[in-house]
């Protein structure tokens, strides 16, 4: 009795401790991963076993208590795998059927429920890393079959040694590529993202951009690069794609896809940006047969398109195409190696070297402004590729050598002050040149010559130049001031004018008095004038009978005179006699009145002394002096003078003669 019931007790110990060994509590948090170890045959799927062989049953177990027999089954507990709000995981099957040789990443185009390990399996799940990933919240998943890599943590069950850095690897990979959050595109920062897929059929041959990928309806079907299946279906490749990701957050595998940012294509106003397409299909030129500079096409076929690009934003696929800019403003190319514009076309160009007709040897500096019409911006792009290039391989060589030749047909002096005429003719002279070129040239603009390096001929001679021009201006200055000075003075005496006008109206009012009293006096005049010459006339004729008179007396008188000293010549015997005669005469008459004595007071003579003293003596003297001088004049005057008795007489003085003396012969009547 004691030994039944001792059996029986040791029978109920076994089957509690049977029932408890076999009790499995899984949490609510957790799920259950049930490993059968005990049967017969093998898993046909890897480590998953669908039917009753060994291996880890597919199902998981949730939240609850669960009872398996002890030895034969083993459950782990494992963590559910959690998705942070904004964050991506990645899925990695252990078992499922084998990748196809062009495929990277296992297929999901029917096995896409990764929290139901039969139903992937069932549907051709295929072992590898999965196309589909998983977006935020919480998954019930089979951590034997499935690894779930998210950021800073990788679920799954270790079963191999070196399972653990093989993921931690992948993790690394998909980490520097971003891939554990979202493509962010943010539209205020003016960026489009580059998709490449890594995954699906190649590009066919010429290709380098893969295709859109559209709908039979024309539209997208693959959201974005979202749904891997979707875009494959739709004949996707792998690839740089020509689809962009514009604004908006974007979970996309990047073991499946990557996307790099890049900025928008912004043309700014005063620009248009000529398209040339890397990809596309081939289309007709165009831009004509005579043309021969590159084909011009339709917008979305390979070459440059003929419509350019408006102001404006644009979500541009740089690695299909490049967008020129051409600006459609007014732009300056400078000549002038220290300044650039701030389009930088012109950085590497300098200053023209000129050679003159006069051997000097400037550098000009030169402004050119051009504008490029919208519409012919394709046809710039399509014939030099860009403005640099035109700039630098055909406008530079082009202006240089027309300013070079302009140069050889002028001196220094004549490139100087004729800038402004150069500078039409050039302007006139090069637009053919630059239209040609589809350039619009707008004006040409000349700067001042200098000389070369260490050598100052050209400022020599502008020094020249400036003082010349300062003399003529000083002239000028001179002139207008003294045309200020005249304008100053006339002023000046205006204002004076003003001042004395009273006076002035006051003087010339004395002054037309004072003409007319003038008048008047000058009538006076008149007439006394007209009454002194009728008494000039009346006393001019009394003058001229009294001086006939007096004329005819005094000739009357002198004959007279005449006839008398001639009877008295004759009556001496001569002229001679009768000079002595009145020298004698006229020389004792001036003794006699001026009382000087010429001969001595007292002579001794030998005459009585009562023949009178003194006066006898000066009888006596005066008497021998006159009889001495007498015979000496006699003497001197008898040399040389001819005798005159006999010389005849004049017919009119002889006619006069005889007329006075018949009238002094004439008896006088008493």
């Amino acid at each position: 009795m004691l030994l039944l019931f001792i059996l029986s007790g040791a029978f109920l110990l076994f089957v509690f401790l049977y029932v408890l060994a076999g009790l499995r509590f899984v949490p609510n948090d957790r799920v259950g991963v049930v490993e059968k170890r005990i049967g017969g045959g093998g898993s046909l799927h890897g480590l998953i076993a669908l039917g009753d062989e060994p291996g880890f049953r597919p199902d998981l177990l949730r939240g609850g208590l669960y009872w398996f027999k002890p030895f034969v089954y083993r459950v782990r507990v494992l963590p559910l795998v959690t998705i942070p709000q904004g964050k991506i995981g990645y899925v990695y099957a252990r078992t499922g059927a084998p990748l196809a040789s062009d495929q990277v990443l296992a297929s999901n185009a029917t096995a896409r429920n990764f929290e139901d390990v039969r139903d992937f399996l069932a549907n051709g799940g295929q072992r590898g890393p999965q196309r589909l990933v998983l977006r935020q919240g919480t998954h019930a998943i089979h951590l034997v079959q499935f690894v779930v890599i998210t950021e800073g943590q990788t679920f799954f069950v270790p079963l191999e040694r070196n399972e653990k850095e093989e993921f931690a690897e992948t993790a690394r990979l998909i980490e520097g590529r971003g891939g554990f959050e979202p493509v962010v595109i943010d539209g205020a920062a003016d960026v489009v993202g580059i998709v490449t897929v890594h995954d699906g059929p190649s590009l066919a041959d010429g290709e380098i951009i893969a295709p859109s990928v559209r709908s039979a309806g024309g539209a997208a079907s693959h959201e974005a690069f979202q749904d891997p299946e979707a875009f494959l279906a739709a004949g996707g490749r792998r690839g740089r794609q020509l689809d962009v990701l514009v604004e908006g957050t974007y979970y996309v595998n990047r073991l499946f896809a990557t996307v790099d940012i890049v900025p928008k294509t912004i043309v700014e106003v005063g620009s248009v940006g000529v398209v040339v397409s890397y990809t596309g299909a081939e289309g007709a030129d165009l831009s004509g047969a005579d043309y021969k500079h590159g084909e011009l096409v339709e917008t979305g076929l390979r070459g440059v398109w003929r419509d350019a690009l408006m102001p404006g934003k644009y979500p541009f696929n740089t690695s299909a195409g490049k967008v020129v800019m051409v600006p459609t403003t007014n732009f300056i190319l400078k000549w002038i190696r220290s300044e650039s514009g701030e389009h930088r076309y012109d950085e590497n160009l300098a200053e023209v070297s000129l050679i003159t007709k006069d051997a000097f040897e400037p550098s000009l500096p030169l402004s050119v402004v051009v504008h490029i019409d919208y519409r012919k911006a394709p046809l710039v792009v399509q014939r030099f590729g860009d403005i640099r290039r035109l700039v630098e391989q055909t406008l530079d060589p082009m202006v240089s050598a027309y300013f070079k030749n302009v140069a050889q047909t002028r001196t220094l002096i004549q490139l100087l002050q004729d800038r402004s005429q150069i500078q039409t003719h050039a302007t006139q002279e090069m637009r053919d040149k630059f239209a040609h070129y589809n350039l619009e040239l707008e004006e040409v603009l000349i700067g001042t010559p200098t000389s070369p390096s260490g050598r100052g001929e050209i400022e020599t001679i502008l020094a020249q130049l400036r003082a010349r021009q300062i003399a003529e201006e000083q002239i000028e200055t001179y002139s207008r001031q003294e045309r200020a000075a005249v304008k100053e003075r006339d002023l000046r005496e205006a204002e004076s004018r003003a001042k004395q006008q009273t006076a002035i109206t006051e003087s010339e009012l004395a002054i037309t008095l004072q003409s007319n009293q003038g008048k008047a006096e000058f009538q006076r005049s008149v007439q006394e004038a007209a009454r002194m010459q009728t008494l000039a006339g009346a006393e001019a004729g009394k003058i001229r009978v009294l001086a006939e008179a007096d004329a005819e007396r005094a000739a009357r008188v002198g004959v007279g005179q005449a006839i008398a000293v001639d009877e008295m010549v004759r009556a001496y015997g001569g002229p001679q006699f009768q000079l002595t005669q009145q020298v004698m005469t006229r020389f004792a008459e001036a003794i006699e009145h001026s009382g000087i004595d010429i001969v001595p007071r007292i002579v001794v003579g030998g005459g009585g002394a009562a023949n009178g003293g003194t006066s006898s003596a000066s009888a006596n003297g005066a008497g021998v002096v006159e009889a001495l001088l007498t015979m000496l004049l006699s003497d001197r005057m008898g040399q040389g003078l001819p005798a005159d008795r006999d010389r005849p007489r004049g017919a009119a003085a002889e006619a006069l003669r005889n007329s006075v003396l018949e009238a002094s012969r004439a008896p006088t009547k008493r």
